[in-house]
């Protein structure tokens, strides 16, 4: 009877909702650094109260490091106007393969790293302050990656054993009213990990699943839980992105609700990276979550193809949406990150065409539909 129930309640988001294009521009050459520092692909950005930018940039040679291939992050600052600063956390042991910064509330950086299952608080001067999960003793070859029960020092485990207070490729972290600390954990263990603000462990929820034919079934399972988001409320917001589809949940994990991304799309064109799919779904996958913090809070997402950017509210329904996937400016290659200071402002971590593009919205020339004043 739950479930029925739950379905029944998510019925209104699953149909495929329209949703108006909102005109932008992406400003030319945001970040100003030198030409011996170009960015390889960015994961992740972040921005502080100061309006400082940080980057998760995965540069190209010059890494060193005992992960798969080479260690490969670099946390670069830039000042409000986009001057390079700094970089954050040079040489530190925990840094490996970033997927995920975050600032909260009090200007600590938070990096959540896919690579060596590391969760790293750094507090405003750069030093690190609290680390969550343990790396790996050095393993050379990526079986964490494979989801075939290998763990750390190479011994056998379950593949969907959890293990309190341990990541296994964990992907994004967010915070509630509380200082409580969430980790979508993520590309292995596929649950939401709860700490509190002393970085102690009080829970978790979540299995490893797949949504069914429809995408709204089986709340609470997960297939890669990418990113991870509160509102004021303190409700808890994860993009299941192999599911396509945002859980909703309490901050005790109790589900609330899905949200889609279902407005219609150009299923003939071809995606940047990929095959052209024979029988491509209506819901699309949400990559990324941004809540912004002005007197209304809005959701920003994403999605890989067609490669927007989408406005929703809180309730999930879509108010806008624009961009689509390519290489130009104004286009993306994988949305990864995105970092949203205030409703018409966002950073955009364009991964894999290796930059971060400064969005400006303007709803305010928005065409007025025909006979409406």
């Amino acid at each position: 009877m739950r479930i029925v129930t739950l379905a029944l309640l998510s019925a209104p988001l699953f149909a495929q909702q329209t949703a108006p294009k909102i005109p932008f521009e992406s400003v030319p050459d945001p970040l100003k650094y030198s030409a011996q520092m170009n960015l390889g692909e960015v994961l992740s950005v972040a921005v502080n109260s100061k309006g400082h930018v940080l980057v998760v940039n995965h540069p190209g040679s010059g890494t060193t490091g005992p992960l798969y291939g080479n260690a490969s992050t670099q946390l670069l600052e830039f000042d409000e106007t986009g001057k390079f600063l700094r970089e954050v956390g040079h040489g530190v042991y925990g840094l490996g393969y970033a997927h995920s910064a975050r600032y909260d509330k009090y200007d600590n950086l938070w990096i959540v790293d896919k690579g060596t299952h590391s969760v790293m608080r750094f507090n405003p001067a750069g030093y690190v302050t609290l680390n969550l999960g343990r790396r790996p003793e050095g393993p050379d070859e990526p079986n964490y990656y494979r989801g075939n029960g290998l763990g750390w020092g190479g011994e056998t485990r379950p593949a969907q054993e959890h293990v309190d207070g341990m990541f296994r490729a964990p992907t994004d972290v967010a915070f509630d009213s509380d200082d409580n600390i969430y980790i979508s954990d993520g590309y292995i263990n596929s649950r939401v990990a709860k700490f509190d603000k002393h970085g102690n462990w009080i829970k978790s929820w979540g299995t490893r699943g797949v949504s069914g034919q429809h995408a709204d079934q089986n709340p609470s399972q997960f297939n890669t839980p990418h990113n991870i988001g509160i509102d004021r409320q303190n409700n808890v917001y994860v993009a299941d992105r192999g599911n396509r589809r945002i859980q909703l949940f309490d901050r005790d994990g109790n589900f609330q609700r899905f949200i889609f991304l279902n407005v219609p799309y150009d299923k003939t064109r071809h995606p940047v990276l990929g095959n052209l799919a024979a029988n491509p779904p209506d819901e699309t996958q949400p990559w990324t979550i941004c809540i912004t913090q002005g007197p209304t809070q809005y959701l920003y997402t994403s999605d890989s193809e067609p490669g927007r950017i989408y406005k929703l509210t809180l309730d999930g329904k879509i108010v806008g949406m624009f961009g689509e996937s390519g290489h130009e400016m104004g286009q993306f290659s994988w949305t990864h990150g995105l970092a949203c200071p205030s409703e018409n402002t966002l950073y955009v971590a364009d991964m894999n065409n290796w930059r971060v593009q400064k969005i400006i919205l303007h709803p305010e020339k928005a065409r007025t539909p025909t006979g409406t004043k």
